[in-house]
């Protein structure tokens, strides 16, 4: 079981990765339970009680429509299986109600967290919250989709210049000079240190922190 750190609301952040999704919470000193690969399994995870907030993020490999020459055949239900783990987990934090007339369940918001363009949506509708990362100040284009109880976290949008935009357009046809998101500038912490898928999937620091600020 993962140890909480200081603090005194607990944040249970599921398929959490590089923790950049959580790492606001961390940084103000809320008790983050990260449950990620290898140590810790949202398969077989169990949450405590009085969970503040979830954060998940299911894996979205089996549910990109960019997934077009992968070694491995698309297999929907092997990525349901961890979105539906996840999805337990949240229901598991609101069966029990503080009291019988009460009008809210005990944990304050969830979200799960995936690309816009993909197959998830087909499976638990459209989503309540989509966002580019420029729509928080990070200059690159990652259409993301957000399904969950929440409050909207406020968009402060930056224009993307001329080589940004061109950028993007080659992430989106995958050229071979795909350069993920200009990891060196974003995420200077895991450039050259992860593949490029890895790194593209990486939460956007400006939306991890007015996520934060309109969820605390």
């Amino acid at each position: 079981m993962p140890q909480l750190l200081n603090g005194e609301k607990t944040i249970v952040s599921l398929c959490s990765g590089t923790g950049a999704w959580e790492r606001p919470y961390v940084e103000a000193g809320y008790n983050v339970i990260s449950i990620t690969l290898p140590d810790n399994d949202v398969l077989t995870y169990k949450p405590p009680k009085n969970v503040y907030g979830i954060l998940a993020a299911p894996p979205c490999t089996m549910f990109s429509l960019a997934r077009m020459n992968a070694k491995t055949p698309r297999d929907l239900r092997a990525g349901m299986e961890t979105v539906t783990a996840c999805l337990n987990i949240i229901w598991e934090c609101q069966y029990k109600l503080e009291k019988e007339t009460a009008h809210k369940t005990t944990i304050n918001f969830w979200a799960v967290e995936n690309p816009y363009n993909g197959f998830l949506k087909r499976f638990i509708g459209r989503p309540a919250f989509t966002f580019q990362p420029y729509d928080f100040g990070d200059r690159y284009k990652k259409h993301t989709a957000l399904w969950g109880h929440f409050n909207d976290p406020i968009k402060k949008s930056v224009d993307l210049n001329q080589g940004e935009l061109e950028l993007a357009r080659r992430n989106s046809q995958k050229l071979p000079k795909f350069d993920s998101m200009k990891s060196k500038d974003i995420h200077p912490e895991f450039y050259g240190k992860l593949d490029q898928v890895t790194r593209r999937s990486i939460t956007p620091p400006g939306f991890a922190k007015a996520f934060f600020e309109s969820n605390r």
